[in-house]
């Protein structure tokens, strides 16, 4: 019987980084290498396998479907050694060594002020790398092993995930304070001009929030999906441009100072979101998880 040659997991690292950013130089920076060294790697990789799974031309990288193939294997091979990894780990000191976390933009720059400097000072052995990007993105990274726990606003399409809840944080109205309209102290969804609403991107879980919390199809179609920040529609709003949607959390943290504009609460129903930390279903550390959502809570 001849000898099987398995591959590497460095080898399976540069091929899933060459996917991601569909550039040898970049994803050579991005595994802090030099760009010969994980073309190497590959071509060891497509050797050892005896099938190409990266077609080179001097203008374009391009997966072969039998790449894309063992892109998606190596992601949960990389995912599983990870985890047992991280099951040697969470056994000793809980919160201890790296954790790498992805948080959504609409809860970064608001919470994570707050509660970083209790956290590094309780828990000076964690290092906690921390990586913004939206709601989708996220989860993405999460699933793919790029992160290990994701802070997010719930309901968001997630997967098999578990998940512990931070707390909720109510939406509200933002609108010039000079608006002829002169809103009440509760704004009713039946207010908003569909012309006039500013959103986030797709891709940003606040977007679909607001709008599930207006339950007004035409808002939909007719807002205007452009804001790439809540810093951003801030400064639409405040240069006349129309209104939008900005959750408490930013408001309790100054988004509106040294704008000419107010805010009132969103009357709804269902008129907030639900903060919660997430990880993917199964994972060893999932008490190190739920005693991370305990201390944001804390905070």
């Amino acid at each position: 019987m001849s000898a099987t040659y398995l591959p590497t997991l460095k080898q399976l690292q540069y091929l899933l980084a060459l996917h991601e950013h569909g550039h040898f130089g970049r994803a050579a920076e991005s595994c802090f290498v030099s760009q010969s060294t994980l073309s190497a790697g590959i071509r060891e990789l497509e050797s050892l396998l005896g099938v190409t799974l990266v077609e080179r031309t001097r203008r374009v990288v391009r997966f072969t479907p039998l790449g894309e193939q063992v892109v998606a294997k190596a992601h949960r091979l990389l995912r599983e050694a990870e985890e047992l990894s991280d099951l040697v780990q969470s056994a000793g000191q809980p919160l201890c060594g790296e954790l790498r976390m992805s948080v959504i933009p609409t809860i970064a720059p608001f919470l994570l002020p707050r509660i970083l400097p209790r956290l590094r000072r309780e828990r000076p052995k964690l290092k906690l790398f921390l990586r913004e990007e939206p709601s989708a993105d996220a989860i993405e990274s999460l699933h793919h092993g790029r992160a290990d726990c994701v802070l997010l606003a719930l309901p968001f399409p997630t997967g098999e995930v578990e998940s512990e809840t931070i707390g909720s944080d109510d939406l509200y109205v933002a609108f010039p304070e000079n608006d002829p309209r002169d809103p009440p102290d509760e704004v009713p969804p039946a207010m908003i001009d569909e012309g006039r609403l500013l959103l986030l991107e797709d891709g940003h879980c606040l977007k679909e929030h607001a709008l599930a919390a207006c339950n007004r199809p035409e808002l939909r179609a007719s807002a205007t999906m452009i804001g790439t920040s809540l810093h951003t529609l801030v400064q639409m709003v405040d240069n006349g441009l129309g209104l939008t949607m900005l959750p408490k959390m930013a408001l309790d943290a100054g988004i509106l100072h040294d704008t000419h504009v107010v805010a009132r609460p969103l009357k709804s129903d269902n008129a907030s979101r639900e903060i919660a930390l997430v990880w993917r279903k199964g994972s060893p550390r999932a008490e190190e998880f739920r005693l991370l959502a305990s201390e944001l809570r804390a905070g």
